[in-house]
């Protein structure tokens, strides 16, 4: 349970940081997806382009497994 919640922190973290060129991909702009702006500064929580890309990384290891 503990790995899940790291490799899915460890995720959002780098999709955040690449979220402006993944954004030319759709991924960031999922419903799941959530921006707001405060005090200036935008952020981005992509929590549905996470699990989404999660899921395609664990059927891409089961495949070459």
């Amino acid at each position: 349970m503990f790995r899940w919640f790291l490799t899915l922190f460890l995720v959002v973290i780098v999709l955040s940081s690449l979220l402006p060129w993944l954004e030319k991909l759709g991924i960031g702009r999922l419903p799941g997806d959530l921006r707001f702006r405060l005090f200036g500064k935008q952020f981005s929580f992509p929590f549905a382009s996470t699990i989404l890309i999660t899921l395609f990384v664990l059927a891409l290891a089961r495949i070459l497994k």
